[in-house]
Order: C-alpha cells, then sequence, then structure tokens
C-alpha cells in the first residue's frame, strides 16, 4: 500500500455524520510546525463537510515553556479544566494528537469514563530528545507505545513509519495521509530574490534534529537559501556567512519562495512525513532527500520524476535541477486536504453509548 497514492488508503468504517469532533493537542497556535498545520487544514475542512469540530490547545491554560524548545507551551495541571471543556463540547469522537501534558490529562479523563479514542504519531520525540541530550530512545519508546496502547487507533501518516512502529510493538496502527493548500502554492507564486542561480532552498524549523549542516555544507553551485526560524539560527547564520538566512515565511511570501527556486532539499532524517514537500512540488519546484522515512512516502513511486532520493544528498540536489516542474505541480495535485480529512474522519472511533452528550447538562460539570 503506498502512501504516495492517497486514492489507495482503505477506509475503515467511521462514526455517524454530521457530529462533533474534538481534538487535543499540545501543539497549536500561535506555533507554527507541521502538526499545527494539518490539525487546522483538517479542522476546517471538516467544518466545511458540515461536521462541528474544535481543538483545544494550551492557549487558554497556565503554561510554562518547553526545555530546549521555548516556543512550544506546556499545560500545567490542566486536568480539571480540560474535563470541563470536554465536557461542556459534548464531543461524538476524542482525538488526542500529542503526547504532553494536555494528551496525559485527556487520556486520563477516557480511560476514567471508559470512552474510546484516537491518537495520532506525529513527531518523533525520542530521537529529537536524544539529539538533544544524548538519553537512549528505547525508554522513551516504551512510554510512548503504553500511551497509544490505550487508544482505539493511532493514525500514522507514512507507511515505512507505520512498519517500523509495528516493528516496534506498537498496535492499532491506522493509515493517515496529508495534503497541501493547492490554492496557495503554486508555480505562479513566484518572486526574484536576485541571487546566483540555481537556487537551492530549505523551509522549516531551524533547529539540529532537522539536520540542516548536511545541506548547508554541501559544495553546490549557485545560492543556498533558508527559509524559518529557530534555535540554530544565529549558531548557523555565523558558520555559514555565505547562506542567504531570510528568516520565517508564510501564506503567499512562504509560496513564492518555494516557486522561486529551483530545487527544495530537504536534509532531515527524522520527519514522519514532510509537508514542506508537498508544498514544494506544489509550486513546481523539485525536492532532494535522503531515502528515509517521511521523503521516501511522500515521492513513493513518483521518485525520480519529481524528486531524488540519495544517500549523496548533493547528488540529489543537482539531479533534481533536470526534473520537470509541471510534473511535480501534477503529482502534488493528489494530495489534498479534502481527501486528508475525509480519511481522518473515517479512522475515529465514537465514544461508547454512554456519550457524555446524553448525559444531563447538570450533571456534565461533575465529570
Amino acid at each position: 500500500m503506498a502512501i504516495a497514492s492517497p486514492s489507495a488508503e482503505t477506509r475503515p468504517a467511521g462514526p455517524p455524520v454530521p457530529h462533533r469532533v474534538l481534538i487535543v493537542s499540545d501543539a497549536w497556535a500561535p506555533q507554527v510546525n507541521g502538526v499545527v498545520r494539518t490539525l487546522a487544514a483538517v479542522t476546517d475542512e471538516l467544518a466545511a463537510l458540515g461536521h462541528r469540530a474544535a481543538v483545544i490547545g494550551p492557549e487558554t491554560f497556565r503554561t510554562i515553556p518547553c526545555p530546549t524548545y521555548p516556543e512550544i507551551r506546556l499545560s500545567l495541571f490542566p486536568r480539571r479544566a480540560l474535563a470541563h471543556r470536554i465536557v461542556d463540547f459534548a464531543p461524538d469522537t476524542l482525538h488526542i494528537a500529542t503526547e504532553g501534558p494536555l494528551g496525559m490529562a485527556a487520556r486520563r479523563w477516557a480511560l476514567k469514563r471508559g470512552l474510546r479514542f484516537t491518537t495520532s504519531f506525529h513527531t518523533r520525540f525520542p530521537e529529537y530528545i536524544a539529539a538533544r541530550t544524548g538519553l537512549p530512545p528505547a525508554p522513551i519508546y516504551a512510554w510512548l507505545r503504553r500511551f497509544h496502547a490505550a487508544g482505539a487507533g493511532m493514525l500514522v501518516a507514512a507507511e515505512s513509519l507505520r512498519n517500523e512502529l509495528c516493528r516496534r510493538g506498537f498496535a492499532h496502527i491506522r493509515p493517515w495521509t496529508r495534503g497541501v493548500d493547492l490554492a496557495l502554492f503554486h508555480p505562479g507564486a513566484r518572486t526574484d530574490w536576485a541571487l546566483p542561480r540555481p537556487v537551492f532552498l530549505y523551509v522549516g524549523r531551524i533547529a539540529i534534529e532537522k539536520n540542516i549542516a548536511a545541506f548547508l555544507d554541501l559544495s553546490l553551485p549557485g545560492s543556498k537559501l533558508v527559509v524559518g526560524d529557530g534555535p540554530q539560527l544565529a549558531s548557523l547564520r555565523r558558520t555559514y556567512p555565505d547562506v542567504h538566512f531570510v528568516g520565517a515565511r508564510y501564506g503567499a511570501a512562504l509560496a513564492a519562495a518555494y516557486a522561486s527556486a529551483d530545487v527544495m532539499v530537504f536534509p532531515s532524517r527524522t520527519d514522519t512525513f514532510g509537508l514542506v514537500l508537498l508544498e514544494a512540488l506544489a509550486s513546481g519546484t523539485p525536492v532532494a532527500a535522503f531515502p528515509v522515512s517521511g521523503p521516501s512516502d511522500v515521492l513513493g513511486g513518483a521518485a525520480g520524476e519529481v524528486g531524488i532520493l540519495d544517500v549523496d544528498l548533493g547528488h540529489a540536489a543537482l539531479a533534481a535541477l533536470t526534473l520537470n516542474r509541471a510534473t511535480c505541480r501534477a503529482y502534488a495535485e493528489q494530495f489534498t486536504w479534502r481527501r486528508a480529512s475525509e480519511v481522518f474522519l473515517a479512522n475515529l472511533v465514537p465514544l461508547h453509548e454512554a456519550s457524555v452528550r446524553d448525559r444531563p447538562r447538570r450533571n456534565r460539570r461533575r465529570a
């Protein structure tokens, strides 16, 4: 089953529609990352399909900055307030998107009441923590396995990651996919960077786990352009004075960055999918990446036509210069947020018949 062809995704029977979908996530606006963009796009699509979808994030709780990730806020003691918000929303389905304090509190709330829920695996936190602290990933994977085992299903977007997690003992894994905003990201959104060609682009968080130095160390013609922000930005600027760091870009400015590049280089070895790959392809820009989980799943059988995967990232970047931009765009058009949202909806599970919606409102505050 190839993730590169979303139409091939199996779709288990989902709950009746229309219904109320509640997502609990420790990653939410104003954070900017793949999890937030995915959940925002999915909730918008669910609303367009006639459902009521909401995300409970950390923005309304007392929070502290996450160590080594200060822009990520961790909710402090959210259990009681979160329970009130869940009950007030009266969901038909509950999805726990992350494994942080809010995710743990929502999991505890559901288990205590015998209610069913789903989870999703978005981020390789064991590898991220290992890269930052040197701690071994195995104990963290063991904790994650227990966290997700309590749910009725764990949604995972990349087939190769699903296979890896199966080998690690994770169960109840359900296939998902991702989409791209085809109206925002398109080949016509070009701008003139006034840089020597070809322009090799990186878009994403500037952090150690993204392996950006593997791109910046390459000997390539033309220019290297980096779009994004993060804890490594200042040090990389000092180390690579010839690289053009332009900070974060959003909306039309981000779309123009993609469309104006010649190749999007994706050096990460730990991303679980890589939304930026789809955004680049939708902009007509071919991609170069390592042959690892994420890029291999996004490109699928189109590797060699819309992107180059190679253990030699420099070779991949140069080879990608020869690829057809119209083919890149056509390939990206398979990945719509409507399709991703339909798959998400079909994978959800209903709360059991003693749903909180059926309880008298005067009793909900006691839950």
